[in-house]
């Protein structure tokens, strides 16, 4: 990307321009109180900022026309609810009106939720990194009036700081700029968005063979960077990075390799023993601000419970120790209890701030929520126990969160209970209760494998609201997916992620219940997500449909960031449909994703940690597995746990019923119409790699077929 650096240096040289800015007016302070334009939304992140003084707009075409009308630059400002620097900037600089009135002079400013529209944060945010090597949020960035970037960055001070300048100084000098440098400006932009454009349609010709090779690569890649001593990859922040343990796991059933497995114990261990770990409601919060998982940001984000569940589940089915089983409950109870609408679906996230003092609720500190001083534990749990109860969780006489800092026979269950009755009286975090399909689809994966793999059919009747919610409220009348819900509004076509981690969700499901119904919302949905997202010229799926608002790029991305891309979940669900349905264009589909994507794979497989999960399904081997009985038959249950109970990634499990539903099952799945029970009684049948073994209906045999 030559050209994309030649533009930044014009770019960051016109930010430090001196002496052509005036010296900043004084402004009379003009707090009005009234509402801006994002009252009107549903994002719980702009209603934040509907009080601010800025007059913010929505994205949207008012905004654009405003901007060329007047001929002022656009700021964008991009975050989420329970983002804490967010909160830092809005108090900072949005609430203060003589920034306010900088903003509203000389630029357009609009707001947007990254959870909303992942779209519009993306382009933007691949800007910020590309010009500066890091990105993040609040993610800020400076556009000409037709949508072009010409500069961006996150975070900025009220005062310069860090070598950042003052966001007040920084908007005086890009207005300044704008005003007398704007020919520049424009030429930047136009360059800028130009070499975007020609790197996101370019993919590369040659296309290499991916194997076996290229998981111990990845592996190998994981194993330089893991911390021997206490767990995770690469130094401070730590973050979870669960689809990465999940895959180490893959690569020790196939290779046999010690060191991956205990690369994920050691992990699950020590975060389930940090203070990133919420010991007393169960659940993670968003990452470790040190390297030994003490000291989290304390953001609870729900697509982290529903990928670390997933992986400490995992980890329980290749060790069976307990502990693992024990935290994955503990966060399935926590979501459950604190995430799950009364409708069904699954809220966003809670805050990291929240207020220590509930007679001021607007002063907020961050973890004030979850902070614990020693003499409120003596109070509450008495002298002896008290001090027991500080001396397990690391509690010293300034106080602190609660970590695993020394090991004890009592497990002190009953003290946790009373600390946690006695929290539940502070003032809560914030709770962003939108309701997104991606998220949820995620969570309703991993519900319904723990359903199965921990006996829970309580966990199964969430995954099966979650998902009945989803498929009431947020399809429209033509079939096409949508992203949002809140207070009764479904809205925001659906990104790729969302068709591809609520399949996802929907195949798990249909694994777990075995109704056919889920199964057929997860073909038809896939075929959508194919029509609608692929990319016919270059191979791979867009994040955006073919219906969707044209941005300036139109992105794809691979990448298996703090969630996986909607690219590796897709794949993977193409590869599992070929397999139900034994179609062979859904394969194919596979095929040709993993071929445009094989040279960043081969150069750099840790990147993408996910895709290799699916890359592992591919190669195989893998099983097919149909159950021919009905559901509550003591025989298939019993059938059904020697499956759960082992870890075999590499699968799909099928239910043959008789009646109604057995004919239902045989269209969608043509070859189980031959698989019957035999003499009367539950029998299965395992193929692998399309060769079938003798059915039998002995528990012991099915247990050897699946031990090859």
């Amino acid at each position: 990307m030559k050209r994309l650096s030649n533009c930044v240096l014009i770019l960051l040289f016109m930010v430090g321009i001196e002496g052509c800015v005036q010296k900043e007016k004084s402004v009379t302070e003009h707090v009005t109180g009234k509402p801006n334009r994002l009252i009107h939304e549903k994002s719980p992140y702009l209603l934040q900022h509907a009080y601010n003084p800025v007059d913010w707009y929505p994205w949207g075409e008012e905004a654009f026309e405003k901007a060329k009308k007047e001929d002022k630059p656009i700021f964008l400002s991009v975050g989420y609810s329970t983002c804490h620097w967010c909160h830092v900037m809005e108090k900072e600089s949005f609430e203060d009106s003589e920034v306010a009135k900088i903003m509203n002079d000389h630029f357009v400013s609009i707001k947007v939720d990254r959870e909303e529209r992942p779209d519009v944060d993306n382009i933007y945010m691949s800007f910020v990194m590309a010009m500066s090597g890091s990105g993040g949020w609040p993610l800020n960035v400076f556009l000409t009036p037709d949508r072009k970037p010409f500069y961006g960055g996150t975070y900025f001070p009220p005062v310069e700081m860090w070598g950042r300048p003052s966001f007040k100084t920084l908007l005086l000098q890009i207005a300044d700029a704008w005003k007398n440098q704007k020919g520049s400006l424009l030429e930047s932009s136009n360059s800028l968005a130009e070499a975007f454009k020609e790197q996101s349609d370019r993919s590369s010709e040659k296309k290499f063979t991916l194997s076996e090779k290229t998981l111990e690569g990845g592996a190998s890649q994981f194993a330089s960077q893991y911390d021997g001593s206490y767990g995770g990859f690469g130094p401070a922040p730590k973050f979870p990075r669960s689809h990465t343990l999940s895959f180490l796991l893959r690569h020790w059933k196939r290779s046999g390799d010690p060191r991956a497995l205990e690369m994920v114990e050691k992990t699950l261990q020590e975060m389930a023993k940090g203070g990133m770990y919420d010991h007393l409601g169960g659940g993670f919060h968003r990452y470790s601000t040190d390297g030994q998982w003490r000291i989290p940001h304390f953001e609870k984000m729900l697509y982290d419970q529903a990928i670390l569940s997933r992986s400490y589940l995992e980890a329980y089915q290749v060790t069976k120790k307990q502990e693992y089983a024990a935290t994955a409950r503990d966060i399935f109870d926590y979501v459950l209890r604190d995430m799950q609408s009364p409708e069904g679906g699954f809220y966003s996230a809670e805050d990291a701030d929240s207020a220590p003092d509930p007679k001021h609720p607007d002063e907020k500190s961050e973890g004030a929520f979850y902070l614990w001083k020693k003499e409120e534990i003596l109070k509450i749990l008495g002298e002896e126990k008290g001090k027991a109860f500080s001396y397990r969780y690391g509690i010293e006489e300034e106080g602190g969160v609660l970590y695993e800092a020394h090991p004890v026979e009592d497990a002190l269950s009953e003290e946790k209970k009373k600390l946690f009755s006695e929290r539940t009286k502070r003032l809560r975090p914030h709770l962003d209760d939108k309701i997104l399909v991606d998220w949820n689809g995620l969570m309703i994966s991993s519900l319904a494998f723990g359903a199965q793999v921990l006996e829970n059919p309580r966990y199964e009747k969430a995954a099966r609201e979650a998902a009945d919610f989803i498929l009431e409220k947020l399809i429209r009348e033509d079939g096409r997916l949508l992203h949002r819900y809140r207070e009764k509004e479904a809205a925001i076509l659906g990104t790729l992620e969302d068709y591809a981690f609520f399949i996802h969700g929907l195949l798990d499901l249909y694994e777990a219940s075995f109704e056919v119904r889920y199964l057929e919302s997860a073909k038809r949905l896939c075929i959508q997500m194919r029509d609608l997202f692929w990319d016919d010229k270059e191979g791979g799926f867009f994040l955006t449909g073919d219906d969707a608002e044209k941005l300036l790029l139109r992105p794809k991305e691979l990448y298996d960031g703090a969630i996986p891309s909607g690219n590796s979940v897709a794949v993977l669900d193409l590869l599992r449909l070929g397999r139900f349905t034994m179609e062979r264009s859904f394969e194919e589909k596979a095929k040709q994703l993993f071929d445009t994507f094989s040279a960043q794979i081969a150069q750099s497989p840790m990147h993408f940690p996910q895709l290799l999960i699916a890359l592992h399904f591919a190669l195989g081997p893998s099983k097919e597995i149909v159950i021919a009985g009905e559901k509550e038959d003591p025989q298939t249950q019993a059938m059904l746990k020697t499956i759960y109970e082992r870890f075999i990634p590499n699968k799909i499990v099928v239910l043959h019923p008789s009646g109604k539903e057995g004919k239902a099952i045989e269209s969608l799945v043509p070859f189980v119409a031959s698989q019957d029970p035999m003499d009367g009684k539950t029998t299965a049948y395992v193929c692998e790699n399309y060769v079938c073994n003798l059915p039998t209906n002995d528990v012991k045999v099915l247990e050897s077929l699946l031990e090859k």
